[in-house]
């Protein structure tokens, strides 16, 4: 039962603020783990949204904790609250609100913006108002040791994506035969990236960390390490040698687990894909956007639309990532698919908006009939993960899409597996570093609300990080796409290589700092190693300065506002007039 009821309603607020800003902070920053996996075309948006319910959930819950205790401590000295426990109650909520409102406002006008800088800016905007002691000297967890990673955590995650990109390059992409090559090497790519989900699991698990377990962690590492190069050679070659080498257009993913079997001649294939189906492979451009940028490359195409096979309306990302390329179908042309042009040129139907896949075929149907509401249920579920948020459209981006170099396609393919888990390990990342921007305030309030005292250091409760975990994954899920359209094509031509290079870089800056219990910015890692790895091109203009100035300009309002927010809500509250 709590102490303090008579501010249960500080506590109220404050739960209403943390809810908007985790739900904010999925929208925005979960994007940033998948956002180059869906614009490779590596996974669908759905898929990325199913994945980031989980893992966003594992990390926050399993490795949050331990940065959560210098976003509610470090900051600022609380030690300005001691006896007033209701005054560093509201603090707490003012800080929240602040932070909340700025993201949520940020992320509606696609600012890919730091979370981290949202919490403590409005931290320190709180400070200011209260007269507390802001801590800039340096020192664990302070403000300049947290801003200076701002800058030295994008470096460091840019000097690890350009070097795993540069062995990718000139290993593989550049040689002269590139999917031998790619065949040779792919497993030690997949292994090396389970190992090192494997070392951040361990250390960050709660029953043991790697000081402790010593030559088991290594011993654990490298097994494995082992374990999932031999299960590649056993299960993953004869899977790509059949899709990519034998071109057998029955292969699906599911079909891996046969293994060995898939080297025979005619494999026993259970729910086999139609052989007239046409298919893209993944990291290949679909056909409008050769088209618009002029490019050509050994993807398997179609000799002519009357080859293409149209999906229904209501087919959920229609298959993609290998996305079967559609035929204007004359019945179902919308005004709008008529006035895309470039669709019409290349004799492809673009695909269409949630409006039309769930609410158009029931608009003539009344109000309240049952199908018309399950139509507004589904669209307002699915709405989120079935919005176009891949294609580019301008010609300066076709441009700067046309200027980066572009592989062959069978092997950017070898490197969907390798990106997903990538993304994967970004993201369970995320949820270790970022939980803490909500969950520090919220917990402080509910220690103190609990309590009546104002403790430095508290356990943050599991409930807490649970709630958080999936307070993360549904921001994404309904509100990702804004972020993701933003940060994924719009910066540089994506690709699974260049996609798993930027993703397993940044995470491993990102899992560094958690252990080191600094709350860095994924969205600066990530837009770090996105920009050093568009400029492996060698060529300036295959990277978007204009987007790049767009997401900097964003990081220079965020602290500023939220502290503003936060500092004005605080300086109102403790100035009120009253009877």
């Amino acid at each position: 039962m709590a102490v303090l009821r008579k501010y249960d309603w500080i506590f109220a607020l404050i739960t209403i603020f943390f809810c908007v800003s985790s739900f904010s902070n999925g929208a925005n920053d979960v994007a940033n783990s998948y956002a180059t996996s869906v614009a490779a075309r590596t996974i669908p948006m759905w898929v990325a949204g199913i994945l980031a319910a989980c893992t966003e959930f594992i990390g926050a819950v399993a490795m949050g904790s331990r940065v959560t205790q210098t976003i509610k401590s470090g900051i600022i000295d609380i030690a300005r609250f001691k006896g007033n426990p209701g005054t560093f109650m509201l603090a707490m909520a003012c800080a929240e609100a602040g932070s909340a409102t700025w993201l949520a406002i940020a992320t509606s006008l696609s600012f890919p913006v730091s979370t981290t800088q949202c919490v403590i800016g409005a931290l320190i905007g709180v400070g200011f108002a209260s007269q507390a002691n802001v801590h800039w000297e340096w020192k664990k967890g302070s403000v300049s040791q947290v801003a200076a990673s701002w800058g030295i955590s994008p470096a460091i995650a840019a000097g690890f994506s350009a070097i795993v990109f540069l062995t990718i390059k000139f290993g593989i992409l550049k040689r002269a035969d590139p999917l031998k090559w790619g065949l040779r090497l792919i497993p030690v790519y997949l292994a090396t990236t389970a190992a090192i989900l494997a070392v951040f699991i361990i250390d960050e698990a709660p029953s043991a960390s790697l000081e402790k377990l010593g030559a088991k962690a290594v011993g654990i590492a490298l097994g494995v390490w082992a374990g999932v190069f031999l299960i590649s050679l056993v299960f993953f070659m004869p899977y790509f040698h059949r899709r990519l080498v034998v071109r057998d257009r029955r292969i699906r993913m599911y079909h891996v687990i046969l293994g060995p079997l898939l080297l025979k001649e005619d494999p026993p294939l259970f729910l086999p894909g139609r052989e007239d189906e046409i298919t893209r492979l993944d990291g290949d451009l679909p056909a409008e956007e050769k088209a618009e940028i002029g490019i050509n490359g050994p993807a398997e195409l179609p000799a002519s639309t009357s080859d293409l096979k149209a999906n229904p309306l209501n087919d959920i990302e229609a298959g993609a990532p290998a996305a079967e390329l559609n035929a204007i179908n004359p019945s179902t042309v919308t005004p709008d698919a008529l006035n895309d042009t470039n669709a019409v040129k290349a004799g492809i139907k673009r695909r269409p908006t949630p409006e039309e896949r769930f609410l158009a075929p029931t608009a003539h149907l009344p109000p309240f009939h049952p199908r018309r509401i399950w139509s507004f249920i589904l669209y307002g579920f699915l709405h989120g993960v079935t919005v176009e948020v891949v294609n580019f459209h301008g010609d300066k981006l076709k441009d700067i899409h046309a200027k980066a170099e572009h592989y062959d396609p069978r092997v950017e393919d070898l490197w969907t597996f390798c990106q997903v888990v990538s993304a994967m390990l970004m993201s369970i990342a995320h949820g270790a570093n970022d939980v803490s921007n909500a969950v520090g305030p919220w917990s402080a309030t509910y220690e103190t609300w609990q309590s009546s005292m104002v403790v430095e250091k508290s356990s943050v409760p599991t409930w807490m990080l649970v709630v958080a975990g999936l307070l993360l994954g549904l921001g994404f899920w309904f509100y990702g796409y804004n972020i993701v359209r933003q940060l994924g094509n719009n910066i540089t031509h994506m690709s699974p290589t260049r996609g798993f290079s930027i993703e397993i870089g940044a995470a491993v800056t990102v899992l560094l700092a958690s252990e080191l219990s600094l709350p860095v910015s994924t969205t600066q890692c990530l837009t770090g190693a996105a920009v050093v790895v568009a400029l492996m091109n060698f060529s300036p203009g295959a990277l978007n300065i204009r987007a790049v100035l767009w997401i900097f300009s964003g990081w220079i309002l965020t602290l500023p506002i939220a502290g503003l927010i936060a500092g004005l809500m605080m300086l109102m509250a403790l100035n009120t007039p009253h009877f």
